[in-house]
């Protein structure tokens, strides 16, 4: 297994400058949590039906708001997914393509900033060793690596951490991410209302049918997984 980059890696900035760098992060990321109090995001994050008109009351402030609270949260569990669905059902959209890319791409850089600069070796031995096994790969081709896990995976917490602790450059990781980041999120913030209206439209018929499909799809990759541990492929 890989260990984390030392010291001398040349992903990090050199010693002298570590600690203001150190500072930055920390005092960038409160600001980020004093916006979204502030804006009283914390309060209207546990009641969705209250989202839409306190964010839309805020006028462009409510763009900032959105960005500050999907960069302080995400990177700590709450999960983007919920930011990048709301999005298309508060803006048109073109605005919530844009603000999910904007919140996405921001707490993504708190993230990978926060394990390589302020708590690298605490977060290092909590990174699922699954994640280990792309070490080679982005030593090889770190861009179309990065690329291909954001979009295959998007944005979960523990990601942001390995790509912080691996040797992959900042600027890599960061472009990389974004092109990543681009199909998906487009995906969601166009198609996002209509899926919506068509499942809140759709007859009970149609709800018995999905959640059958669930069930059966969740069974079969259950099976599939134990099989594969015993060397066993279903039929």
């Amino acid at each position: 297994m890989r260990q984390p980059a030392s010291p001398a890696d040349p992903a990090l900035p050199p010693a002298s400058g570590r600690l203001g760098v150190k500072i930055g992060v920390v005092a960038a990321a409160a600001a980020l949590l004093a916006v979204a109090q502030r804006m009283g995001l914390f309060e209207i994050v546990g009641e969705p039906a209250r989202i839409k008109q306190a964010l839309l009351s805020l006028g462009p402030w409510g763009y900032v708001a959105f960005v500050a609270a999907y960069a302080a949260l995400q990177p700590f569990g709450v999960p983007g997914t919920v930011f990048i669905l709301a999005a298309p059902l508060i803006w048109p959209w073109p605005v919530a393509f844009a603000l999910s890319m904007a919140g996405t791409m921001a707490a993504s850089v708190v993230g990978f900033s926060f394990a390589r600069f302020v708590a690298r070796d605490w977060v290092a031995a909590r990174v699922p060793a699954r994640f280990h096994a792309y070490d080679e790969a982005l030593r090889r081709r770190a861009f179309l690596t990065v690329f291909v896990l954001r979009l295959v995976l998007w944005m979960p917490p523990m990601l942001h951490v390995f790509f912080g602790i691996s040797g992959v450059r900042f600027w890599t990781h960061f472009w990389g991410s974004l092109a990543g980041y681009a199909l998906p999120l487009l995906a969601t913030a166009y198609f996002g209302q209509r899926v919506f209206d068509a499942l809140r439209d759709a007859p009970p018929s149609a709800w018995a049918g999905m959640g059958a499909a669930t069930v059966a799809i969740t069974i079969f990759l259950w099976l599939a997984r134990r099989c594969s541990r015993r060397g066993v492929v279903p039929t």
